[in-house]
């Protein structure tokens, strides 16, 4: 009876796989839509993260513009999962094909998902964590070096995101 089912699923998912083919939807479709959601999330999150510090910093340099250097490392880490996001593109994008199982699809679209996730979240609280750190050091100058940790260590989870992307891409 187990035997009999197990064969009966089998047929269904071929004719599934075959219906999905006739209609444009096969595992290159889909590998190429994770592709470019890996992108676009870590573009959006970087985006954000950018917008908040970009904003912050324009209000202290408007009124302290000897501490542009200081505020600059602040203002650009949040763009680093755009970076991110787009190193997976490209390696990924590697890693296509046209011929491209509906499986092998959707395993190139879970391998880029973690850098996705990681680099909308990472993005915009990066972006956040930036924003106080630079209305700090316009505030009190010397804490500019010592700032900088904190949002670093958000950005410790994107590069987690951007590692495990970088080791599941290769098993697809």
């Amino acid at each position: 009876m187990f035997l009999s089912l197990l064969a009966e699923g089998e047929q269904i998912a071929q004719e599934v796989g075959e219906k999905a083919t006739q209609i444009g939807y096969t595992g290159f479709t889909v590998a190429m839509i994770g592709v470019a959601l890996c992108v676009l999330l870590c573009g959006i999150g970087s985006a954000i993260g950018l917008f908040k510090t970009g904003t912050a910093a324009a209000g202290v340099l408007g009124e302290a513009p000897d501490k542009f250097g200081k505020v600059l490392v602040l203002v650009l880490l949040p763009a680093t999962q755009g970076i991110y996001g787009f190193i997976i593109g490209i390696i990924a994008s590697g890693s296509i094909t046209a011929d491209l199982t509906l499986a092998q699809g959707w395993a190139m679209l879970g391998a880029v998902m973690p850098m996705a996730v990681a680099g909308l979240v990472t993005g915009i609280f990066q972006g956040k964590s930036a924003v106080n750190c630079i209305y700090a050091v316009g505030k009190q100058d010397s804490l500019g070096g010592k700032l900088i940790i904190y949002p670093a260590m958000i950005e410790f989870y994107a590069i987690l995101g951007l590692i495990i992307s970088i080791m599941l891409i290769p098993l697809v």
